[in-house]
């Protein structure tokens, strides 16, 4: 059996981050060169145009593809087969404190959002989690989250009543007020049921898989087409611009809930949607 330590976690880590920070995500960047070539507002096209060469200046240079560099967040993923040290976490925060440093990022985290506001001065603590799943193996999901998209989320308890057709409104409501704060065109994940604790953590997993990988069921995989159908309608567009792509994709991940509950939370992806997963 394969035992996940403390090494193994922090070099994963401090490997992937300038990475996330220097280079669009290959499917991302291929949805934003669809949009384009398919686009036809002026304004739109300019808009995106920019986002594909900025992209391409941010790889060739190695520099960040966005001033604002996000908070880290980390989900350990282990299956049956493997055996997950108790400090395997434990190196994370120094992998990032010395990645932001080195590679001159922006470090964005305060010591506490009420009482303390002052910046830690090295992008710590990253937010973590461990998940203990069925399939074998172990793997490092890893997102750097900008502020403006994080801010552009929500979580909503809507009652059963609600329905499809209640969390097609709400997903639409979120994007009417805020997707223009989160830099369209947009990935949004979008997580439905569990609990109210749980349910952001199913939008997040959502922003994990490429844009094109549709839902392995046929149901989820059809509404996902559905509410992207729905938001583009919406004509925001790239950059708040207008034209025809105001999202990428929508994704969804559903669970079980209580009877008397529907949980949904949506979680806003920019344009650039900095996020990989790493097999350990």
């Amino acid at each position: 059996m394969k035992t996940i330590t403390r090494e193994i976690v922090e070099q994963t880590v401090r490997n992937a981050l300038p990475g996330l920070a220097f280079d669009v995500p290959g499917d991302v960047l291929a949805g934003l060169e669809r949009a384009l070539e398919i686009e036809e507002d002026p304004r739109a096209s300019e808009a995106l145009r920019l986002l594909v060469e900025n992209a391409r200046i941010a790889s060739e240079d190695r520099v960040a593809i966005c001033q604002d560099t996000g908070s880290v967040w980390i989900c350990l993923e282990a299956g049956p087969d493997v055996a997950v040290a108790g400090d395997a976490l434990s190196g994370v925060n120094d992998a990032v404190a010395a990645v932001y440093t080195d590679c001159r990022l922006r470090k964005s985290l305060v010591r506490d959002a009420l009482f303390d506001r002052a910046n830690t001065g090295d992008n710590t603590p990253a937010f973590c989690e461990v998940s203990l799943v069925d399939k074998p193996g172990a793997r490092l999901h890893i997102m750097c989250k900008g502020g403006g998209s994080d801010n552009a989320s929500r979580v909503v308890m809507l009652t059963p009543s609600a329905g499809r057709e209640g969390v097609v409104e709400a997903v639409l409501a979120c994007v009417r007020e805020k997707a223009a704060n989160a830099c369209p065109p947009l990935v949004i994940g979008v997580g439905i049921g569990a609990t109210f604790d749980t349910v952001g953590h199913l939008a997040k997993r959502a922003l994990m898989r490429p844009l094109d990988v549709p839902a392995d069921d046929d149901r989820i995989a059809d509404f996902e087409q559905e509410l992207l159908d729905a938001v583009n309608a919406t004509g925001i567009g790239a950059a708040a611009l207008g034209g025809r792509t105001t999202a990428l994709a929508v994704h969804v991940e559903t669970a079980p809930c209580h009877i008397a509950a529907l949980p949904l939370a949506i979680n806003m992806g920019c344009s650039a949607t900095r996020r990989g997963t790493y097999e350990l």
